[in-house]
């Protein structure tokens, strides 16, 4: 049997005018993405330290973050906004990759690994003709060699940590708890000059230079990405060294002077010794007995409570800059955390614990840092675009942190690559055109328990985590814990209603549809990973109920303007209609530059099935909403790739993009084997629509 290969000559018309810069849009925003570090959806007062301030309960401490509030206040917040995973490092590459935990290459508590090498925030940015900027924590590095450098996924600047736990220490070179650590300007370390600068206060300073030094330069012409991680508040709990300089902005707050040895304005003071006015006193109704003298705050959170604060400050402080340089108009900022609050202050006395519970850092839920219970997943976030998104606008639909960056594309007026597994969230932000669903998808792995708070559900406290997934559809969050099968159920939460996630609805009869769809939801989103094994990875994929459909596949094109192969749904339609095959002779000449082929695929049997992918022009494949194959980011024409798959008899969705190249022949082949037969073809008899 002949391979199916379909030829066609490219019309000239498609080869010019293609590139991102001939169609960037000049007015596209400059993009400052916040995220912090362990920081709790509780932590934030617009979000539940407020409400916590409003009940006047002495026995329950508070803390306050007036920038963030006034934040929130000028712009939106997500109340239902997920991490990607309820630790630092899993958490942070899936969103630097676009990706899911089910197809993200940093899983579980792999810290250190090298982020892989694909479309990032940083490079699409880049291609989106930005400036591209990283501060802060990085430590997606790898081992050795550094491979993954921020300079080598994507950003033209970085100044920050790159080991995972130079990020517990937050004076480099004096180290105070966890000895000296190094922070590197691009390759270069540059801790030696670095006397007394609190992280916090030195990456705010430095995100503020290269601002004002890239607006001088280039910022009429060129917008920038900023992505300014924060190591606060987690770890070691250390203070800052005095009081938050007045102002902020372009002459007050925190500013760069460059010089060794007082290389930020506040470098002059003592490490570790200022405690906000605000909490520096603070006493509470330890006994719950008012008759009794109240208690002075223990001195961790006292810490904890400054620390918060001077990232409120900080992000003040930015956002009064862009007003300043009159860019706070075009500039879109959003702040978040990484992961769920911590439990660890890192510091060296015993009685200096850090317990989550004490302001309740994890709001209104149960589960903190490491847990896929709420708690552990749900993020305090806020964004403001000056002119572009209402005041108190709040954004009730739910979505996850890889959502980012089809929304920052969609922001700059291009198509996300299709191996990202987000949608742009412009429409809920802006209340401009119709939001697409979010896929909430999460899966890790910890040796741990859930700590036995008194706020948890006593269903929560003490649980014994180890391999852990959870997944929403609408109101209904599906957890497992401790998962030694596929066949385990989910508990089954309305979390609209169930904060707690007490009343576990999966016990309902009239639950056993969704069960079964949550079970082939989380086998249909993601892809095994021998690094990061799970007990689900060996079960077969299911097929699609049996329904009535035509023989062949749907084909679209479009016209993408990016060098990646972009999800369709950016893109406007140009023509469309049926085929038997993968056949691109029936999408006409100048007809856009990709080819978007939909429809199922039928499996003949249970079993492993190798399926074998080349093109004249880039291509990706999914079945479901797994990437089976990924021949688009450093495409090498002629390449064939190969993956293998277990899949259950039946229909599986599949669908196939196909960027033209951009000269000479036109071609795809798609190949597969089973248990049942040898190398060849794929049949046009096995597809539908």
């Amino acid at each position: 049997m002949k391979p199916v290969i379909y030829t066609l000559l490219l019309s000239l018309l498609l080869t010019s005018g293609n590139s991102i810069a001939q169609q960037k849009n000049k007015k596209a925003p400059n993009i400052i993405f916040i995220l912090t570090d362990d920081l709790g959806y509780g932590d934030v007062g617009v979000f539940f330290q407020n409400k916590r301030a409003a009940a006047q309960d002495r026995s329950k401490p508070f803390t306050l973050t007036p920038n963030l509030d006034k934040m929130a206040a000028l712009g939106a917040t997500l109340p239902e906004h997920y991490c990607a995973a309820p630790v630092c490092a899993p958490s942070r590459a899936s969103l630097l990759l676009g990706q899911s935990q089910g197809h993200a290459n940093v899983r579980d508590n792999q810290f250190d690994k090298a982020l892989t090498d694909n479309y990032t925030l940083g490079n699409v940015m880049q291609k989106a003709g930005y400036a591209t900027v990283a501060i802060g924590k990085w430590g997606l590095q790898g081992d050795k060699e550094w491979i993954a450098h921020p300079l080598n996924r994507g950003f033209d600047y970085y100044y920050g940590y790159m080991r995972h736990s130079d990020g517990h220490e937050h004076y480099s070179k004096e180290g105070l708890y966890r000895g000296k650590k190094e922070v590197w300007e691009n390759r270069a370390e540059v801790s030696k000059d670095l006397d007394n600068c609190y992280t916090g206060d030195l990456w705010t300073a430095r995100a503020k230079k290269w601002i004002v030094d890239h607006q001088k330069d280039k910022g009429k012409d060129q917008p920038f990405f900023m992505f300014l991680a924060y190591d606060t508040p987690h770890a070691v709990l250390e203070l800052p060294t005095s009081a938050y300089p007045k102002g902020g902005g372009l002459n007050g707050g925190v500013q760069w002077l460059g010089k060794p040895g007082e290389m930020i304005n506040t470098a002059n003071g003592i490490p570790d010794s200022y405690t906000h006015p605000d909490y520096n006193k603070a006493t509470y109704d330890d006994d719950h007995n008012k008759a009794t003298a109240e208690k002075p705050w223990p001195e961790t959170y006292k810490r904890f409570a400054t620390s918060t604060r001077r990232i409120d400050d900080e992000v003040g402080d930015i956002l009064q800059l862009l007003k300043d340089l009159k860019i706070d108009s075009n500039t879109l900022v959003v702040f978040s955390s990484d992961n769920g609050p911590s439990i660890e202050s890192y510091l060296p006395k015993p009685q200096l614990r850090y317990d989550a519970n004490f302001f309740s850092s994890f709001g209104p839920f149960d589960g903190i840092k490491r847990d896929v219970l709420e708690g552990g997943m749900r993020m305090p976030v806020i964004v403001n675009w000056t002119g572009h998104i209402q005041a108190n606008t709040v954004v009730h639909s739910p979505s996850i942190s890889y959502d980012w960056m089809p929304t920052f594309l969609d922001a700059a007026g291009l198509a996300a690559p299709a191996v990202a597994d987000g949608v742009s969230l412009l429409p809920s932000l802006t209340g401009k055109g119709k939001q697409r669903e979010s896929m909430i998808y999460s899966e890790y792995f910890e040796g741990g328990k859930t700590p036995v708070y008194p706020d948890f559900a006593a269903v929560n406290q003490g649980r014994t985590r180890k391999q852990m997934q959870m997944i929403r559809i609408n109101n209904m969050v599906g957890i497992r814990y401790d998962i030694k099968s596929h066949a385990d159920n989910f508990q089954i939460f309305d979390v609209s209603k169930d904060f707690h996630q007490e009343f576990d609805l999966a016990k309902n009869k009239n639950m056993a549809g969704l069960q079964s769809q949550m079970k082939d939801m989380v086998l249909h989103v993601r892809r095994s990973d021998v690094e990061a094994p799970r007990p689900y990875d060996t079960v077969a994929v299911p097929a699609i109920a049996n329904r009535k459909l035509n023989k062949g596949l749907l084909w679209k094109t479009y016209q993408s303007a990016t060098e990646w192969i972009s999800n369709p749904y950016g893109l406007s339609l140009i023509s469309n209609g049926t085929s038997a095959g993968l056949n691109l002779g029936l999408t006409g000449k100048g007809s856009g530059n990709m080819v978007a082929f939909e429809g199922f695929i039928k499996i003949p049997a249970d079993g492993d099935y190798i399926f074998h992918l080349s093109a004249a022009g880039k291509t990706f494949l999914r079945i479901h909403d797994a990437v089976l194959i990924d021949e688009d980011y450093k495409y090498t024409p002629g390449d064939e790739k190969v993956t293998k798959i277990k899949l259950k008899a039946g229909l599986h969705p599949i669908k196939l993009y196909y960027q033209k190249p951009a000269q000479g022949v036109e071609k795809v082949n798609l190949e597969w084997s089973g248990n049942l037969f040898a190398k060849q073809p794929v049949s046009q008899t096995a597809f539908f629509h």
